[in-house]
This record gives C-alpha cells, structure tokens and sequence, in this order.
C-alpha cells in the first residue's frame, strides 16, 4: 500500500504506475527544432508590435502530427516534452526582445557571445528557480489556481486523436503566410504598407501594414485588445500628429526636433514626438498593471508562505518513488543557479559585478515567485512582465548610478542585469503553465524541467543570430522593426542616468495612460497603440473583428460544445501565418545581410495590397468558421 499523495484529488490522465516513452531522442528533435522555430518567430513578431503570441498549443498539435500521424506512436507524454521545449523558446525570445534592442540603439554593438550569454542565464534562472515552487504553486494549489494556458493545453494533449487534422491547420496556416511574406517583400510584387492621407486633417493619416502575422495576432488577442491597440493609434495619428502640425505652423525648432513640426510629415512627427509620449504612456501603463496586481502579489506571498508552511508539515507524505512526484534535486539545482550568479558576477564581457548579481538573485527570485502565481490566477497573457522588468530597472540603474557606474558604461549594465531578470520572468511564468499541463496529463517532472533546460539552450544559441540578422537589414527602432519595448527601456535607463530627455512629452504619454486608466479602461494595450504606428494597430483590429465575426457565426455550436471551435480552428491558422511570414522574413533578412540581390520597386501599386489583403483575411474568417471535417 503505497503512501498517501498530496495530490490525491486528482487522476492523471497517465496514471503514475505507468511508464510510457516521455523524454525520448524523437521528442527532443522535435521539441528542439519547434523553439528554434516559434523562438525565431516570437522575436520577429515581438519587434514589431512588442508583444508575443504562446506557442504551446500549435507545437502541440504539430508534435502530435508528427508522433502519432506520422511515426505511428502513441505517447501523450512524448507530446507534452515537444510543447515544453517550444514554449522555451518563445519564452526566451519575449525577454530578449524586451530588453536587448536597447543596447544596439545606444550603438554598444552587443556581440553574439554576450547576447547569448545574457538571454541564456536568465533562462536557465528562470527554471532553476521555479523548480523549488512546482510542488507548491502546481501541486499544493492545485484547485486554487487554475494556470488557464496550462490547461487549455493539457485538453489538447488529451484530445490527441484530433492532432492529425488540427496540425493541418497550423502548417496550411504557415503555407500561406510563409508565401504572402515572399511575394511581397522578396520578389516586391507588391507593397507592405498602405496608407492615404485624411482630408480636412492638417498631416492626419490612416494605413497598413499588409502583414499576415498582424492579422493572425488581431484574430488570438480578439476584438477587445485589437480595439483598445487601435484606439491608441487614433488618438495618436488623427490627433496628436495633426495637433503639433497645427500648432506648430510657422514656429521654429522645438525640441527634440531639430526642425519645426510645420515642415514635417506625418511619419517625421512620429519618430520625433509621438514616439516619447507612446512610450511614456507605455511605462505608466506597465507600471499601473503592476500596481493593480500588487493585492494579487500581496495575497501571493502571504499564499506562498502559508502554503510553504503547509507543505512542509505535508512533506513526508509525498511518496518519493512515484514517478509523477520526482523533480530535479535542490542539491543540483540551487549550487547550479549560485554558480550561474558567480560566473556572470565576474566573467570577462558581462560582468555585471557582485551588486548585478546579488539584484539578479533578490529582485529575480522574488518576481519569479510573483510572476508564477500570477500566471497561475489570471493567464500568462495577463503577467505584468513589462512592468517588472520597468520596477526592475529602476531599483538597478539607481543602485548602479549611486555606486559610481554612469554614462554608457552604467546604462549596458542596468540594462544587462534587466534583460536577465526579464527573461528569467518570462521563462519562469512559462514552465508554470507547462508544469501544469504536466501535472494534469500525468508527466514526470524531472524530465520535463530537463526539457525546458534543453529547450533554453537550443533557442539561446540562436536568437542572438535572430538579432544580429534583423537589425542588420531592418535596424531595430526603424519604422520596421520598432522595438517598443526595447525603446521603453532604454528611455527608463536613460532616464536615471541623467540623460538628455524630452521629460514633457514622456510625462504627457504618462498623464494619458492615467486618464485612460481613469475611464476604466486598461491603459496598457491603449498605450502600445499610441506608441506603434496606426498602419500597424488597424491590421491587428481587422484580425480581432474576424475572431468576433467567426464567434457569432458558429455561436450556437460553440454553446453546444461547450467551446468556441471557430476561435479554436482561426487561431491554430492565425499562429502557422504568423510563424510562416516571421520564418520567411528571417529568411530574408539573412539574404540582405549576405548582400544577395533583391528587387528594390514594386510591380504593382497599393491597391493591389489593399486587395490581396482583403482576400487573405476573408480566407481566415471562412477557414475559422469552416465545419471540421
């Protein structure tokens, strides 16, 4: 008679006396390949628009495509390593693409040993210091927090006899993005942006981007967010830009300009001024979602503790021997993160010193308790990540600046030290949801925190290629890869370091995002609209008006399914778009690194765009509303 288990309430789906394949070289391959992929792809998107789509469910559908329909093997576990060591990799490139733009705009010119080395601590931290909370956040509370992605993925393992034909929908959906990105930016057959100007608006403009990745990300965030991000757009394009066109007519020179705002065009208007009140909105935004969870955080930690208390009491009744109750061992995994501290505390090219590093394990741990209980209550969607990270900055730039490190010397180090407690968050909100799903369908612990391990590695060693590749052909803070987030950072360092800033129009973004807030409307997705291009938020509401336009289609089977199929069938399509236009944009900005020769002019005008683009989200909306089968 075995021992009692802490976790008696629940049934796997894989009972613990089972022993199924799990942590196999077919799944490793896989998994390995599928974050070196969404890895890629996050970033890539992440640049753009400043946000990251969760990749856990299309590589599971893909990984069940490829184990079940293809090697003909039926391991539910095999399947939950894949989506484990993909989710490693959007994860990762989330807080590489937050941070490390920064250091190529203040021209520090990063190498690819230092990019890795950074976005590779803050991974294998963010698992390290997750794994000593797996019993208490997934196992303990198990009831109380419902890690709502974790779960949602561990009903699609579950419904894994249906992976053959909904991984179809994932590569038809990377098909066709893959191929809309190479007509138009390869072979320039048509423009990527569209735009014309508003009468009766003095510089007023309204467009674009005819990017199938923004489609795909407007149809998974839905109607509410692609409006809030839309919204922001107006306020910032029909009536910021026309206001300084109108007001500064005939004035001078006002800074951060260099010329008068009267002789600028709209997108000039936009890199001078706009682009500071966006991000000043944005960093009160972050911080105002902070502030909202700070009861959540509060009741967290007086969670944590009690739950601590209690596991301890209930410690000796864990039955070690099960397989499902096996972690790494904390005499492997805390000498591991103390000599990861070390190590970049010292080593010649980061060297963040004894003060990065003792914040590295503070501020770190604590936020990665936080961040991993609030994944667990509200989603992953909903961590306040940004806001960490900017509270992150602003406890390390001060102690760096008070401490003698100032100039860009301070700054790369602020900024450092941010980039790896970010991704350790990102990471550490990331394996919660995938230990979830593990502990639903009955998966060994200790393998799949080997997994995250493995995936970190494999999509760490990439992404400074990612990087580097990117802002080579694009420039990161460019109309084309703007950087949001990256850009929000490096004004915060820049900040406190006493630099040269137009504090006015920060403080103005700021007061907006309040009062937005002070309308009961959250302030964050508002103010990455503002900061962005509108050509950039009007695609993403195109794509949230299809998920919403599918949803009342298929209303009434969706109440008898008790689940949205339409949402769920447009969003496996919206993820292969954008995957598909992210890969082949790699693609090409690789050829333009190596100078290989592309068509500079487009063949056809905008209009042609406008149409296509038409077409392709109608071909969206029939496919997510289009009966399975």
């Amino acid at each position: 008679m075995g021992q009692e288990r802490p976790s008696n309430s629940l049934k796997p789906f894989v009972s613990p006396d089972e022993r199924p394949p799990e942590f196999t070289f077919t799944a490793a391959v896989i998994g390995i390949i599928l974050a070196i992929v969404f890895g890629a792809a996050n970033a890539y998107l992440g640049l753009i628009i400043g946000m990251t789509i969760s990749a856990s469910i299309p590589a599971a559908v893909i990984s069940m495509a490829i184990i079940r329909g293809i090697l003909r093997r039926n391991s539910i576990l095999e399947n939950n390593i894949v989506q484990t060591m993909t989710t490693a990799g959007e994860a990762l490139a989330s807080g590489a693409i937050f941070t490390l733009p920064a250091l190529f705009l203040w021209k520090a010119n990063p190498s690819l040993y230092k990019i890795t080395l950074i976005v590779l601590t803050g991974g294998f931290l963010g698992v390290l210091f997750m794994i000593p909370l797996r019993r208490i956040l997934v196992v303990k509370e198990h009831g109380n927090l419902p890690y709502p992605e974790g779960t949602a993925c561990a009903r699609v393992l579950m419904a894994g006899e249906e992976g053959g034909s909904r991984a179809k929908l994932v590569f038809l959906g990377l098909f066709v993005g893959g191929v809309f990105k190479a007509v138009m930016d390869a072979l320039k057959l048509f423009p990527s942006e569209i735009s014309t100007a508003v009468a009766g608006l003095r510089q007023g403009l309204v467009g674009m981007d005819t990017l199938p990745s923004l489609l795909g990300v407007g149809f998974i965030v839905g109607p509410r967010i692609g409006g809030l991000m839309v919204a922001g757009g107006v306020l910032g394009w029909l009536v910021f830009i026309p206001m300084i066109a109108y007001f500064g007519q005939g004035a001078g020179a006002i800074a951060p300009a260099s010329s008068s705002p009267g002789t600028m065009d709209a997108f000039a208007i936009w890199d001078n001024y706009i682009r500071y009140i966006g991000a000043g909105a944005v960093a009160a935004g972050g911080i105002i979602s902070l502030i909202r969870t700070l009861p959540t955080l509060w009741r967290s930690l007086v969670g944590m503790w009690a739950s601590a208390q209690s596991y301890e009491m209930g410690e000796a009744e864990v039955d070690r021997s099960l397989r499902t109750e096996q972690d790494l061992p904390s005499h492997w995994t805390i000498p591991a993160a103390i000599v990861i501290l070390l190590v970049i505390a010292f080593l010649p090219g980061l060297q963040v010193t004894l003060i990065g590093a003792i914040g590295i394990l503070v501020i770190g741990f604590l936020f990665v308790t936080v961040s991993s209980r609030i994944v667990g209550i509200v989603g992953s969607s909903s961590d306040p990540v940004s806001g960490m990270t900017i509270a992150t900055l602003l406890i390390v730039a001060t102690v760096y600046r008070l401490t003698g490190h100032t100039g860009l010397g301070g700054m790369v180090l602020s900024l450092v030290v941010g980039a790896i407690i970010c991704t350790a968050l990102a990471i550490a909100g990331d394996i919660s949801q995938d230990l979830k799903t593990g502990f639903l369908v009955g998966a060994t612990p200790r393998k799949q925190q080997l997994a995250m391990l493995l995936g970190v590695l494999a999509s760490g060693v990439c992404i400074g290629w990612v990087l580097l590749l990117l802002n080579n052909a694009y420039g990161f803070g460019s109309k084309d890869l703007p950087a949001p987030k990256a850009v929000l950072m490096k004004l915060i360092v820049e900040g406190i370091m006493n630099a040269n800033m137009p504090w006015d129009l920060v403080f103005i973004g700021a007061a907006t995002a309040v009062a937005v807030e002070l309308l009961g409307v959250e302030s964050l997705p508002f103010a990455v609209g503002v900061y962005l291009p509108i050509h950039t938020s009007i695609p993403i509401f195109l794509g949230g008006l299809l998920r919403w336009l599918s949803a009342r289609h298929r209303q009434r089977a969706a109440t008898a399914n008790g689940q949205d199929e339409a949402g769920e069938r447009g969003i496996l399509i919206a993820s292969g778009l954008i995957a598909g236009e992210s890969l082949v944009g790699i693609l090409i900005a690789g050829l333009v690194t190596a100078k290989v020769p592309l068509p500079q002019t487009t063949h056809f005008g905008p209009w042609v765009a406008f149409v296509l683009y038409l077409l392709l989200a109608v071909w969206l909306y029939w496919m997510a509303i289009r009966p399975r089968g």
